[in-house]
């Protein structure tokens, strides 16, 4: 791999239903991820940081579950990951 990378993992319209959905489903990841490294021996300070990380996530879903549920049109999405070898 070269020193960087980008994956362009989500490029399109969709409607809100299935753009919540996916986004929920990509936060829902994120967050179990966090919970995996919390039950792996993490030490207290890395749990409450991974505790943190996922109050957010969870707030920021709530957020969007409210915005884009009202929404009745297309949602365009734009997500790619962006890899640095440092």
């Amino acid at each position: 791999m070269s020193k960087s990378m980008d994956i362009q993992l989500i490029n399109g319209a969709f409607g809100a239903a299935d753009a919540l959905d996916l986004i929920t489903r990509m936060i829902h990841i994120k967050i179990k991820f966090h919970e995996d490294r919390i039950n792996q021996n993490s030490s207290e300070e890395d749990i409450k940081y991974r505790e943190s990380k996922i109050r957010n996530l969870q707030k920021e879903l709530f957020q969007l579950r409210e915005g884009i549920g009202r929404e009745k049109g297309t949602i365009t999405l734009d997500a790619t990951i962006n890899i640095s070898v440092k």
